[in-house]
């Protein structure tokens, strides 16, 4: 029998409220780090999750402790059934938030704002339109930028998820702080991090010593305000004096946040991840459709859960192809 207190309480005792869910596989964008540039083969439709399996697995989770849910993709706006599935997962009473690359995210502010869902994380990676068509190989820079604007104006609560890759957008640090001079924005800079078929190195990565060491320099020690870290906290957040918006760093490579780690991660074609990093995975899925419990194979992934980046714990193992080149790419993962 399940014990409903501890199926999503790992061996290390962190409890894991967090449910992200890929939503789907495609995505209108190309983005470099997150898709082989050849493309990935993408799950045949049969095996994606509908949205009567969407809601019902994700139900489970809820009746063990999950309260806050992430919808993602590839890009989850492009799912024709996106609207249904939202309104759905807006009756379990959880908080709903999304990460999106806002290219067509205008047509989808009347439903956000039926389902309560405020929280916003949109993904760009270079505030100069022909670097943000280089790594997303698709000229979408007015549309994703428009949109953050009009997001902002609407009321939502907004992050812009920017991955920094040395040799192509760290000189743009200085530029995306000063982006939250005047408007009510969260920049979170992400350190690059390896997945199959990106051409990870450690040498194209932008710690998080380094980008307040731009930032230091730029602006001065003493008006960089370090702010408290949030419960459960993947990034350490950091305020310019005077200033209406924030920054943060996701440091998951150089200095990771695994000890209070409470996500764990739904694919588009039913699979439980319990570690970004990790390319162990349990299909939920298929268990579902047969009708057998699923709790016991979520209570037994959670339990195999390392205590630090899939037991990745060093840069040496993590810069070792042979350890994240089994793992999915990032679109067919959810983030």
């Amino acid at each position: 029998m399940i014990n409903e207190t501890n199926i999503l309480t790992d061996k290390f005792n962190r409890k894991h409220s967090y449910l992200r869910i890929s939503l789907t596989e495609k995505c209108n964008l190309r983005c470099t780090y997150c898709m082989p540039e050849n493309g990935v083969p993408l799950t045949p439709k049969s095996n994606i999750m509908t949205a009567d399996e969407i809601f019902k697995i994700t139900s489970i989770f809820v009746k063990h402790g999950v309260t806050k849910i992430r919808l993602t993709g590839g890009e989850p706006l492009v799912r024709k059934d996106f609207s249904e599935i939202l309104e759905r997962l807006a009756t379990l009473n959880t908080t709903l938030s999304i990460t999106t690359n806002a290219v067509i995210v205008d047509r989808f502010i009347d439903d956000f704002k039926a389902s309560g869902l405020q929280d916003i994380n949109v993904s760009l990676d270079s505030l100069k339109a022909d670097k943000f068509t280089f790594i997303t190989r698709r000229n979408q820079f007015k549309a994703a930028y428009d949109n953050i604007i009009l997001l902002l104006e609407q009321g939502f609560n907004v992050k812009m998820n920017v991955v920094l890759i040395k040799g192509f957008n760290e000189d743009e640090i200085i530029d995306f702080i000063q982006f939250t001079k005047h408007l009510p924005i969260s920049i979170r800079f992400i350190e690059f991090m390896p997945f199959d078929g990106n051409n990870w190195n450690k040498d194209k990565l932008v710690t998080q010593a380094e980008i307040l060491e731009h930032t230091h320099a730029h602006f001065g020690t003493q008006d960089v305000i370090s702010l408290k870290n949030e419960a459960n906290f993947t990034s350490r957040n950091y305020q310019i004096k005077g200033y209406k918006g924030t920054f943060g760093i996701i440091s998951s490579v150089s200095n990771p946040f695994c000890d209070s780690c409470n996500r764990i991660r739904l694919t588009a074609n039913g699979n439980i991840k319990n570690c970004l990093f990790s390319n162990q995975e349990t299909n939920l899925l298929e268990a579902y459709r047969q009708g057998q419990n699923i709790e016991p194979l979520i209570s037994n992934l959670i339990q195999k859960k390392y205590a630090v980046r899939a037991g990745m714990t060093d840069f040496e193992t993590l810069n070792n192809p042979e350890n994240h080149t089994n793992n999915r790419s990032m679109i067919t993962i959810g983030g």
